[in-house]
């Protein structure tokens, strides 16, 4: 059945990619959330297909998106963000990624992620391995302080986590980023190219992080909460760290002096 799952998260993927290429270079209808960040037609076209589908292919799932949910009361989530970083697209800055789980009971156990403008589809099934356009992928191993060690911190209006006074102290040890897309640099982390990711997310924050956490952990590295926990993602999180394992204890108690 996961290979089923797997399928559909694809397909529904590949449809994204292309609605969002087909707006790229287009005056698209935005507007604003309450927390300030921008959401377009596109982000609320591709959440409402999802819906759609998801009703004709398993009626009995529900369905926790970024813009739009639908809610059957059942141990099974379809979790989704439609396009993450919608700030650089539409600004026409290709970083952006569709992001789509399936979760049970909490726990991410299909996810898939794909990046249009560079046609790289990540993916993976709990248990069985991350790939990049079905090439195995996995987390490089280098320590916090080592040649080479980049961390993406992204900024966000919250109330977890101060951020700028972390990427000071952080800035020490790592080379430091924030590309503008937290799925895309997760994936970054997977693919061993970044050796953390960290995201102060809380609302819709598990629509952020759920396939990610999947691909990264199958990959070979680590993702908890910004307390060090394990967070459902069927639900509120509180924010994330996704490294290469090797480095995860020491960046938590970097991240720790800094939660509000």
């Amino acid at each position: 059945m996961d290979k089923e799952y797997l399928l559909f998260a694809k397909e529904i993927a590949l449809y994204a990619g292309k609605v969002m290429l087909e707006n790229y270079d287009k005056e698209v209808e935005k507007g604003y959330k309450e927390d300030k960040t921008v959401v377009t037609m596109v982000d609320k076209w591709i959440n409402h297909y999802l819906i759609e589908n998801v009703k004709k292919r398993f009626p009995s799932h529900s369905v926790c998106g970024e813009e739009e949910s639908l809610h059957n009361n059942s141990k099974y989530v379809w979790v989704c963000d439609p396009v993450d970083g919608t700030g650089m697209y539409v600004n026409h800055i290709p970083v952006f990624s569709f992001s789509l789980a399936l979760v049970e009971d909490g726990v991410p156990i299909v996810g898939v992620v794909y990046n249009p403008s560079e046609d790289k589809m990540y993916h993976a099934i709990r248990g069985k391995g991350a790939y990049c356009n079905d090439k195995k992928i996995s987390v490089n191993d280098k320590k916090l302080g080592d040649l080479g060690y980049r961390s993406n911190v992204e900024i966000f209006n919250n109330d977890l986590l101060d951020e700028v006074s972390l990427i000071r102290e952080l800035k020490a040890t790592s080379k430091i980023s924030s590309i503008g897309s937290t799925v895309r640099s997760s994936m970054a982390v997977a693919m061993g190219d970044f050796s953390c990711e960290i995201f102060a997310g809380s609302e819709h924050g598990n629509c952020d992080i759920a396939a990610s956490e999947l691909i990264v952990t199958e990959a070979g590295g680590r993702v908890t909460n910004l307390l060090g926990e394990i967070d459902r993602y069927d639900g509120m999180i509180k924010g994330a760290i996704l490294s290469n394992g090797v480095s995860h204890d020491a960046v938590l108690e970097k991240v720790k002096k800094y939660i509000l």
